[in-house]
Parts: C-alpha cells; structure tokens; sequence
C-alpha cells in the first residue's frame, strides 16, 4: 500500500511539474516574440573560448643596428612571452639624435626585422622613448598587453628611464640580455684598424682590406675591454643553437636548396639573397664557411663574426630551414647525395666572384650535374659595403662608441644573475 502510494505521488509532481513548464514556455513564447536559434552547445562553447583567448600581443623596440644574433635572442625571448610579437624600429633621425648616426638605414633595418622568424609585425619610425601617446596608441590601436626590454638599463640623453612610464603602468616586462655581442662591440672590431692611421673616403678595397689586417693584436684586459673596446666573449652552447634552430628536416620528396657563403655581418643583402633561394624550393640549406676558409679566401681581417655569430644569425632568419656550420668550400658530389640537394645556387652580388676562373671552381660539381643556378641579388650590399660605412665615418662612431662603451662597462661591473633563456 505504501509503494503504491508513493508511486501515485510521483506521478502527480512529474504531470504537474510539465504542466507548469508547458505553461511557463507558452508564456515566453507569447510575451518574448519569437526565440532566436541558439548554438550547438559545443560550438557556443569554442566561440565564448574564442573571446576569452584573445592572443597576448607583446611589443619590443629597438634600433636593430647592424642586427646580429643578440637582437634575434632578445626578440625570441619577447615571443615566448606572448602569442604575437609586435616590434618596432627606431627611425634614422631619433638613433642620431640620441645615439649617434646609425650605420644601416631605416630601409634596410626594416628588411632585417621583418626576416626575423619570431616578427609578427613591425611598426616603422618608432620613436626612441616611449612617450605616454605612443604607449596608448600601442595599448589601444595595436592592443599591446605588455612592453619588453632586456635587463641593461635603457636611458635617455637627461638620464632618465625610456621604459618607465610603462612600468609604472604596470605593462612592462624585462628579458635577459644576451651575452657577448652587441653593436657597440661589432662596430669597435672594426674600428681597431682605423685608430692608429687616417682614413681616406675614396680608398681602395684592397687598402681596405690591408687596414683591417692590423690592430687585433691589441691588449684587452680581463674584462675584455681594451683601448675603449670590447671585444666579444661569445659563449656558444648547444642550448642556444637548439633554440635557433626550426627542428625540423626535409621531407622525402623535398626539393633542397642549397646555398653558401660567409655571411659576415648579416645584413639586408644576405636575407634578400636567401629569400630568393627559398623560393626556388621546399627547403634551405644554407652553408656557412669556417673562420679559416674565409680568412684564407678574403684576408686576415675576416671574419669579423666568428662562426657561430654567423650561424645563428643565419638560423634566425626566417627563409632558412638549416644551416651546415663549417661547410667546406667546395660542394662534392658525394655531399650533394648526402643531403639530397636538388639545386645549388649563388648570388651576383658577393665579395668572392673570381671562384669560376680558379684551378679548382668550387661549384664544379653542381654545375657537371646541371644543378647550379646563378641568382640575381637584389641588393648591392656586401659585408665590405658595411666595412667602408664604418671606415668612411669613422670619427663619429669612434665618439658614438666611447659614449656607448662607458655605459656599458658599467653595466658588465654591477649585473647580477638573470633568470632566462
């Protein structure tokens, strides 16, 4: 009698329980007009995890000056503290006004960024200090979430702080400084060779070339400064070239290209060049030649970047796939096998194009297989292009690296240990 009873009940409450949401839903029908379709649940789901997810865009400036493998490391940290990296390039006039001429261009920078392969975006004539318009133009027209700079101290000609206002808005990250390379550092081996003898605007390469076969003898101390410059203390690890790295080989049917070269002073030329070659096939193989191999081939003077300075410039450059560190000069057969290379190329504009009437052509090879191609550079930009920059204006950079080399010997004597990759 009681399961009976209870049973009884529960029918009652299920038939007036529908009775009261029928009623409730004539209702809404009636005094709401028609009901908009809703989504699928699942789908209502990823677009609410769409406006929730909005990408982190983070932004980082800088002058990229003779950009060398230490501003593509600070540009790969910024990525990896955002979905989407923004960077922007100071324009000629503020580097002059608060640094001292650059020595490449706005145009040629701007190539030299945007080659970069963790660039999303590039903002030119970014000014030199992030002024409070500026910051707000980021964070509402570009919708910037945080600033990033590395750990040196950034400062304007009145000595103040060119990240503060975005510190103080709380938008503002900071990344660890890369080691051993810097501009000023760049600029100061090549100024070794000037500081002892004048230099004329029109001089020849091979005077050029006999100038900077001096002046690496010098006593540097300890702390690798010497008569004013320090000479870089590049500290390569594995680590690093594994970040650089894509990680990735070709594929089985991939058409590899290969090309080779010093790549001294990376710089607008090289990225055009490599470009081009990527275009031409699946995958890049790029060759970088050894200390030796080039100072063999285009005097003692050279390389001015060591090779592995030149390999991860290399390797952070968008169109490149893989890099050979210390390719030999010339390309055998048996390595055209070995890697599967279905095309060589090379460059019109290069500092070594008297290679096809040596004894020895080093393309030999390539080219008894019908496998070489010759590119039209695009550029006419060499590593001694920058050399004679450098050379030609030699005074103002002299003054433009004291002034830089004092604040960052002072940097090198009171840094502490930086958590970062």
């Amino acid at each position: 009698m009681d399961s009976a009873s209870s049973s009884a009940r529960t029918v009652a409450a299920c038939v007036i329980g529908g009775i009261v949401l029928g009623a409730s839903v004539v209702a809404l029908h009636l005094g709401a007009g028609p009901a908009a379709p809703s989504l699928p649940p699942v789908e209502a789901l990823r677009r609410r995890f769409r406006r929730r997810r909005r990408p982190v865009r983070v932004y980082m400036d800088g002058c990229f000056d003779m950009m060398h493998y230490g501003h593509c490391n600070a540009l790969r940290q910024a990525r990896a503290l955002g979905d989407e990296l923004v960077v922007g390039v100071v324009s000629d006039d503020e580097i002059t006004a608060n640094k001292g001429p650059p020595v490449t261009p706005l145009h040629e920078r701007m190539k030299m960024v945007r080659a970069v392969k963790w660039v999303d975006d590039v903002i030119p004539d970014a000014p030199y200090a992030i002024t409070e318009d500026f910051m707000n133009k980021l964070f509402n027209e570009y919708n910037i979430d945080y600033i990033i700079h590395g750990d040196d101290p950034c400062l304007l000609p009145d000595g103040t702080d060119a990240y503060a206002l975005a510190k103080k808005a709380g938008r503002y990250k900071q990344i660890k400084r890369t080691e051993g390379v810097s501009t000023t550092d760049i600029v100061g081996r090549m100024l070794l060779c000037v500081r002892e003898r004048p230099v004329s605007d029109n001089q020849s390469h091979s005077s050029l070339q006999r100038q900077f076969s001096h002046g690496h003898g010098q006593n540097i101390d300890d702390s690798g400064f010497g008569n004013g410059t320090k000479i870089s203390h590049f500290l390569p690890t594995s680590r690093r070239i594994v970040q650089f790295s894509n990680g990735r080989g070709p594929g089985p049917d991939s058409r590899v290209v290969y090309i080779d070269g010093a790549f001294d002073l990376f710089h607008a030329g090289h990225v055009e060049i490599l470009r081009l070659a990527r275009g031409l096939g699946d995958f890049l193989l790029v060759g970088i030649h050894t200390d030796q191999t080039i100072s063999s081939t285009r005097g003692p003077h050279r390389p001015i970047m060591n090779l592995h300075e030149r390999s991860l410039s290399v390797l952070a450059c968008r169109y490149v796939d893989e890099v050979i560190i210390g390719a030999p000069w010339h390309i055998s057969k048996d390595m055209i096998t070995t890697f599967n290379i279905s095309l060589v190329v090379h460059g019109t504009i290069a500092e070594n194009m008297d290679y096809t009437e040596d004894d020895s052509n080093p393309y030999a090879a390539p080219i008894a297989m019908g496998i070489y191609h010759k590119l039209d550079s695009p550029l006419d930009i060499t590593t001694s292009t920058i050399i004679r920059r450098i050379v030609s204006n030699h005074e103002a950079y002299q003054k433009r690296n004291e002034k830089k080399e004092a604040s960052e010997k002072k940097y090198y004597d009171s840094k502490s240990f930086v958590n970062g990759e």
